[in-house]
C-alpha cells in the first residue's frame, strides 16, 4: 500500500509542478571548500519554507536530499551528511514520514578528475511536501572551484559585422527552404502512407460498414451525404489536430526536433516499437487498445449528430491504431527535422487519404458494389506490411547507432539484415515460407508472385551493393542505409570522401582557409540526415562537383545531431540572440547553435561560404538535387572570393 502511495505522490507531482515550481518551496546557498588539489566538500544550506517539509531517508522508497554533477569527471567521495537528523512526524501522504522542517545544511566531499572548471554545475536532488501537494525537485546552482579555470567556450557568434550576403550574392535568399521537402512533398508522403493505412485489416472492412451506417440511418440522401462529408472531415482534423503540441514545443528552440528526431532513445523506443508490431502483424499475437477507450468513444458516437460523428470519427482513428500507428510513427519522426508545419502537412495528407473514401462512398454508395471483399488477400497484405515494419526497425535502430557512433550496424551490417528481411518476404510471397494462420499448400496468386521476384532481385542488389565498389547500385536507396564511411571496409569514422583532412573542426578550417587563401563551405549536416546522404551519395560523387570543391573550398562538415559529448573544458552556457540560456555540452549542441544564431536556420543539409574572414559570400542554400544547379551555386559563390 504505501508503495502505491510512493507512486500516487509522484504522479501529484508531475500534475503540480506547473504551478508550485515557480515558486520553490526550498531555495539553496552552496560553497565549496578545497580540500586538496582535487577533492572539495560541498556544503549545501537548504532553506525551506513555512508549512512546507523536506522528506528524508524513508523506508518507503523516499530519498533523502542528494547531489547530483553535471559533469562525468565529478565524483562523490562519500554519503552526504546533514548537519540535523530528521524526525519522524505525522504525514497526509505516507501517516508517518521523516522529514525535514526546519533549514538544514548538507555536506559532501566531490573528486574532480582532469580539467576543472572555474565553477561546478551540481543539482540537488529532494523530495518536499506541504499538506497534500508533493514535489520531486532538482534545483541546479553551482559552487566555485578554487583551483578551477575559466572556460573559454567557442565563438559562436562569427567575428564579422554582418552575416547578411551581398546584394549580388548567388542563389536566391529564400533556397534554404530546399533543405526540406516542399508542403506539397509532405502532403503526398502523409496521403501515401494514409492510402497503405486503407487497406490494412483495421480500416478496410470499417469502409463498407460505416458508409451503410450512414446510409441508412438518414433520412434523405442528401442527409447521408452531408454526414458522409462530416465523418470525412472529422477524420481529417483529428490527425491535424494531433500534430498541433509540435506547434508548441517548436517556441523552446529552433532545432528542437532535429533533437526530438533524431534522439537515440526515441529512436531505440521506436525500434522496439515497430519489432512488436511487426511480430503482431506476422500473426503471433493481436495488439488492442484498452477496451475501456474504446468503448468510451464508441458511447459518445450516439450523441447529436455533429458530436456523435466526430466521436465516430475518434473511434474509427484509436479501433484503427494497431495498423495505423507504425506508419504514423514513420511519419512523425521522418517529418520533425522540418518542424512543426512538415509535420502538419505529412498528417494531413494521411488524415485527408483515409477519409476520401468514406466520404466518396457515402456521397455514391454504388460504388461500395464494387469494392474487393475482405478475405485472405488483407492477410497477405498486413504481413507483407510486417516485414516493411521490421526493415524501418532497424532504420530506426540505425539513427541511434550513428548519432552515438556505436558501431553496432555499419552500412554493410545493415544492409545484410534488408537483405535477409527482403529474401524472407520473397520465401513467404512464393509461398515457401509459412507464418501463422497460412495454410500449407494454398494456391499463390500471380500477383504474389510477381512480388516476391521483385522482393528477391532487390535482395540480391543489396547483397551486392555491400562490396565498395558497387556503392553506385545503392543511389536510390541513398539516406537509409548508413553513409558510405560509416563502413566495415574504412577506419575514417567521419570522412566522407572529400577532404578527410577537415570535417567537423570548424576553427581548423578558418585556419587553412587563411593559409590558402581558399573560402571556406561550411556543410551544416546530420547522421540520421536523409537528404544529407542524397546530396554526398548523388551530387557531391559526381567527379565536376567532387573536383570543384577539392580544387577551390575547404570543407568543413559540422554535424548538428552529433551526441558526443565535448571536453569539459569546452562545454559552456551561451546566452542567445533572444536572451535564453542554452547549456553547450555536446558537439551537437555546437554546431546546431551555431547554425541557428548566425544562419536563421535550423534545418539539414544547409550550405555556406564564407570567406577566409569569415564574411558571408553567397546565400546559403539547402538541399539542392539537382547536379547543374549546385554546380553553379559553388561556382559562383567561389568567383566572389576573388
Amino acid at each position: 500500500m504505501n508503495k502505491v502511495l510512493v507512486c500516487f505522490a509522484f504522479l501529484m507531482s508531475f500534475f503540480n509542478a506547473g504551478s508550485l515550481q515557480a515558486q520553490s518551496p526550498v531555495t539553496i546557498k552552496a560553497k565549496a571548500a578545497l580540500v586538496n588539489d582535487s577533492t572539495y566538500t560541498v556544503k549545501a544550506n537548504i532553506d525551506i519554507k513555512e508549512g512546507w517539509h523536506v522528506y528524508g531517508a524513508n523506508p518507503d522508497g523516499l530519498n533523502a536530499p542528494e547531489l547530483s554533477s553535471k559533469i562525468e569527471t565529478a565524483k562523490f567521495q562519500n554519503k552526504a551528511v546533514f548537519s540535523i537528523n530528521p524526525i519522524e512526524e505525522k504525514d497526509i501522504l505516507f501517516t508517518k514520514a521523516f522529514v525535514f522542517n526546519k533549514s538544514f545544511e548538507l555536506t559532501q566531499n566531490i573528486i574532480i578528475s582532469g580539467f576543472q572548471p572555474d565553477s561546478l554545475q551540481l543539482i540537488m536532488l529532494l523530495n518536499v511536501a506541504k499538506a497534500d501537494s508533493f514535489l520531486s525537485l532538482e534545483i541546479p546552482f553551482s559552487v566555485a572551484l578554487a583551483n578551477g579555470k575559466k572556460v573559454a567556450g567557442f565563438q559562436i557568434l562569427l567575428p564579422t559585422t554582418s552575416t547578411n550576403a551581398p546584394s549580388d550574392a548567388c542563389g536566391s535568399a529564400s533556397a534554404t527552404t530546399n533543405s526540406s521537402s516542399s508542403p506539397w512533398e509532405l502532403l503526398l508522403l502523409g496521403f501515401l502512407g494514409g492510402l497503405i493505412a486503407l487497406i490494412t485489416p483495421c480500416v478496410f472492412p470499417m469502409i463498407p460498414v460505416t458508409v451503410s451506417f450512414f446510409t441508412k440511418r438518414s433520412k434523405t440522401r442528401k442527409q447521408g451525404i452531408k454526414n458522409g462529408l462530416l465523418y470525412g472531415l472529422s477524420i481529417f482534423l483529428i490527425y491535424v489536430l494531433a500534430s498541433l503540441p509540435f506547434h508548441v514545443v517548436g517556441n523552446v528552440q529552433p532545432e528542437i526536433f532535429n533533437s526530438i528526431s533524431t534522439n537515440p532513445w526515441l529512436n531505440i523506443i521506436f525500434f522496439i516499437i515497430f519489432i512488436f508490431f511487426s511480430i503482431s502483424f506476422f500473426g503471433f499475437f493481436e495488439i488492442s487498445l484498452p477496451s475501456g477507450i474504446a468503448n468510451k468513444a464508441d458511447s459518445k458516437s450516439g450523441l447529436g449528430s455533429l458530436a456523435g460523428i466526430f466521436f465516430m470519427a475518434i473511434t474509427l482513428a484509436i479501433v484503427s491504431f494497431s495498423c495505423t500507428g507504425p506508419i504514423l510513427g514513420t511519419l512523425l519522426v521522418g517529418s520533425l527535422q522540418g518542424g512543426a508545419w512538415a509535420l502538419s502537412y505529412g498528417m494531413a495528407g494521411f488524415g485527408l487519404a483515409l477519409a476520401l473514401p468514406f466520404s466518396l462512398f457515402a456521397i455514391f454508395p454504388q460504388w461500395l458494389q464494387s469494392l474487393p471483399k475482405s478475405g485472405g488477400w488483407l492477410d497477405t497484405v498486413k504481413k507483407v506490411l510486417a516485414f516493411l515494419e521490421l526493415a524501418l526497425a532497424f532504420k530506426f535502430l540505425s539513427n541511434a547507432d550513428l548519432v552515438q557512433h556505436w558501431g553496432l550496424l555499419k552500412r554493410e551490417v545493415f544492409l545484410g539484415i534488408w537483405a535477409v528481411i527482403s529474401i524472407a518476404l520473397a520465401l513467404y510471397l512464393r509461398g515457401f515460407l509459412l507464418l501463422p494462420h497460412d495454410v500449407k499448400g494454398s494456391k499463390i496468386s500471380r500477383a504474389r508472385k510477381i512480388l516476391g521476384n521483385l522482393a528477391i532481385v532487390f535482395g540480391l542488389v543489396l547483397i551486392a551493393g555491400m562490396i565498395p565498389k558497387n556503392t553506385y547500385l545503392l543511389k536510390f536507396l541513398s539516406g537509409f542505409p548508413p553513409p558510405t564511411h560509416y563502413s566495415l571496409f574504412t577506419d575514417k569514422k567521419e570522412a566522407h570522401g572529400l577532404q578527410a583532412n577537415v570535417v567537423n573542426d570548424y576553427e581548423k578550417a578558418v585556419e587553412l582557409s587563411k593559409q590558402s587563401n581558399k573560402p571556406i563551405l561550411i556543410d551544416f549536416t546530420g547522421w540520421a540526415c536523409v537528404n544529407c546522404r542524397k546530396m554526398e551519395e548523388n551530387v557531391w560523387s559526381d567527379p565536376a562537383v567532387m573536383s570543384f570543391i577539392q580544387n577551390n573550398f575547404i570543407l568543413v562538415s559540422l554535424y548538428v545531431d552529433d551526441k558526443a559529448l565535448l571536453p569539459i573544458e569546452k562545454r559552456f552556457t551561451y546566452t542567445t540572440k533572444a536572451g535564453d540560456k542554452k547549456e553547450i555540452t555536446s558537439v551537437g549542441d555546437l554546431w546546431a547553435t551555431f547554425q541557428a544564431e548566425n544562419f536563421n536556420q535550423s534545418s539539414q543539409p544547409l550550405y555556406v561560404v564564407m570567406s577566409p574572414q569569415q564574411k558571408l559570400l553567397s546565400n546559403p542554400v539547402g538541399y539542392t538535387p539537382n547536379v547543374t544547379e549546385y554546380l553553379n551555386w559553388l561556382q559562383c559563390s567561389a568567383s566572389k572570393a576573388r
